[in-house]
């Protein structure tokens, strides 16, 4: 017997604030059709805020795309960081585990993957989206290197130049339609990373 079922009263779910329902909406159109196809006033009629409470919380649709940006980053980080913990880090098996982690998120339809590249492509580097784009590249890329020196890899940094070149290239794959594009990126990753042992 349910709470609601007990008390003969319908449970009501607690109500989205309204920052968060523009968020979700960004997310799902900016991931499919990017940036500068979507309009504010999409933005309002697909989230259901008024558009006094949509500039209460962001100043503009820059402001919404930034906030896009740090939630993927920080959810592909979390889950980056989750799949270490779980399958560890012996002989740098983690990178490889990233490869798993992309080749989910690809067969699954995560369009907001390559966001941080979409956006950097479409906006330009000297955009303040596109630096903020390359920014979270430049923060993954760190984290792939943090994991290349704790698996005793030599030049952990250059390693990660290349397997940040790798997981790039996998995302333009997938896009073209490859299936197995961040399985036969692991594969040469598997290569690079013989190449960085001592």
């Amino acid at each position: 017997m349910t709470i609601g079922e007990a008390t003969g009263k319908p449970l009501t779910r607690p109500a989205v604030p309204a920052r968060q329902r523009v968020l979700d909406a960004s997310y799902e159109l900016f991931a499919r059709r990017g940036i500068r196809a979507v309009g504010v006033d999409e933005l309002i009629e697909t989230s259901g805020v008024a558009k006094a409470t949509f500039y209460k919380h962001f100043k503009s649709k820059d402001d919404v795309v930034l906030a896009f940006l740090q939630r993927w980053y920080e959810e592909r980080t979390a889950a980056i960081e989750q799949a270490v913990a779980r399958y560890g880090n012996r002989d740098g098996g983690a990178v490889l585990t990233i490869f798993d982690l992309f080749d989910d998120w690809f067969r699954h339809g995560a369009v907001q993957v390559t966001s941080f590249l979409h956006v950097m492509m479409e906006m330009g580097p000297q955009h303040p989206l596109g630096r903020a784009s390359i920014s979270y590249l430049e923060k993954t890329r760190q984290q792939i290197a943090d994991l290349a020196q704790s698996a005793g890899l030599a030049d952990p940094d250059d390693f990660a130049w290349s397997i940040h070149i790798l997981l790039k290239g996998a995302m333009v794959a997938d896009a073209e339609g490859d299936e197995n594009a961040a399985q036969r990126a692991k594969q040469m990753a598997r290569i690079l990373m013989e190449h960085h042992r001592p």
